[in-house]
C-alpha cells in the first residue's frame, strides 16, 4: 500500500515520520512543499503519477493564523486552491483522499457552560458534547474561511475523501504552543495566558496514529464511511489550563497569570469554543482516544 503525505516538514507530516516504522506494510511517500508543490496542479499530477497511491495524506497547510489576515490571496491558494488541486487529482488517480482541516471553521460564542454559532445570532449548539460534524461552519478569519473554502472544493469534487478536523495541535516538533511555552518559561518569571477560549489540545502524533488507523480499516473504502470527522485528544479546558499542565508536569514554577482575549489582542479572532465531539470517529473506526493531560505527558517524555 502506498501513502503519500505532503507536507512533509510540518507538524503533523513528521509525527507521521516519527512512526511510520511501526507500519512496515505500508509505502509511505513524504514530499515537501519543494517536492509536491499542491498549489500546482500539473506538480500534483506529475508526483501522482510517479508513485500511483493508494491514500494521499494532505498535511500541507497555510497555518499562520494571524499572518493570514494580511496574506489572504496565499492563504486560499495553500489552502483552498491546493485542496482542490488534491481533489482533481486524486479522482483521476482513483485515491483516497483524506484532508487535515480545523477548527478554526467554527466562531462559537461560549458563554455560562452554553455554546452558540456565533457572537450574533445566539444560535444554540445541537449538543453539549461539544461541536459535531454536522454542525453549521462559521469561520470568522481568512484562516478559517481557506480551510473550510478547502473542504467544500474536496466534497464537490472527489467523493472518497476523508476530511478531519482538529484543535490545538502541538507536538515535539516544530513550533507549536507547548513548545513556546517552555521556551518562555526558560527567558520569564511571569506569563500572562488567556483563559477564556475553550478547545482540546491534540498531540499530532496521536493525530497521525488515528490517520493511519483508518487507512488500515477494512470499512475504509465504504461509500457511508467517507465524509467529514472530528479529532482532538479527550477533555476540554482554556489555554491557561493547558500552560499551567505544562507547566506543572514539567516541574517549572513560574507566576501565571490568566487574562481575558481582550487583554491579548491579536489580528485573527480564536474561536471561543471549539471543543469537539469525537463520538463519530469513535464509532465508525472503533478507535479510544487519549485524555489530553496523558497524551501531553506522552510528548514531554519525548522532548
Amino acid at each position: 500500500m502506498v501513502v503519500l503525505v505532503t507536507g512533509a516538514n510540518g507538524q503533523l507530516g513528521q509525527a507521521i515520520q516519527s512512526i511510520s516504522g511501526k507500519y512496515p506494510e505500508i509505502d509511505f511517500v513524504f514530499c515537501s512543499s519543494s517536492e509536491l508543490d499542491i498549489t500546482n496542479l500539473e506538480n500534483c499530477q506529475a508526483v501522482f503519477s510517479t508513485y500511483q497511491p493508494h491514500f494521499c495524506i494532505n498535511a500541507a497547510a497555510y497555518t499562520a493564523v494571524d499572518k493570514a489576515e494580511s496574506e489572504p490571496a496565499k492563504a486560499f491558494n495553500i489552502n483552498a486552491n491546493g485542496a482542490e488541486n488534491l481533489a482533481i487529482t486524486s479522482k483521476k488517480h482513483y485515491t483516497i483522499l483524506i484532508h487535515i482541516s480545523t477548527d478554526f471553521v467554527f466562531d462559537a460564542y461560549f458563554s455560562e457552560g452554553v455554546a452558540y454559532y456565533d457572537r450574533e445570532f445566539r444560535l444554540p449548539l445541537k449538543s453539549n458534547l461539544g461541536l459535531n460534524e454536522t454542525d453549521i461552519p462559521f469561520p470568522s478569519g481568512v484562516y478559517g474561511l481557506t480551510k473550510l473554502q478547502g473542504e467544500q472544493a474536496i466534497k464537490a469534487i472527489w467523493e472518497k475523501h476523508f476530511i478531519i478536523r482538529t484543535s490545538w495541535v502541538y507536538s515535539q516538533f516544530g513550533n507549536n504552543f507547548m513548545k513556546t511555552m517552555l521556551r518562555l518559561a526558560s527567558e520569564r518569571d511571569t506569563l500572562s495566558v488567556v483563559a477564556d477560549q475553550i478547545g482540546t489540545p491534540t498531540n499530532a502524533v496521536d493525530l497521525a496514529e488515528v490517520l493511519l488507523k483508518i487507512i488500515q480499516s477494512p470499512i475504509n473504502h465504504h461509500p457511508s464511511s467517507f465524509g467529514i470527522y472530528n479529532f482532538s485528544n479527550e477533555g476540554q479546558c482554556s489555554w491557561y489550563d493547558f500552560a499551567k499542565e505544562i507547566f506543572s508536569q514539567s516541574n517549572i514554577t513560574i507566576d501565571l497569570k490568566s487574562i481575558p482575549s481582550t487583554a491579548y489582542p491579536t489580528p485573527a479572532k480564536r474561536p471561543v469554543y471549539s471543543v469537539l465531539n469525537k463520538s463519530k470517529l469513535k464509532e465508525t473506526f472503533n478507535i479510544e482516544i487519549k485524555d489530553w493531560q496523558t497524551s501531553l505527558n506522552s510528548c514531554l517524555n519525548q522532548l
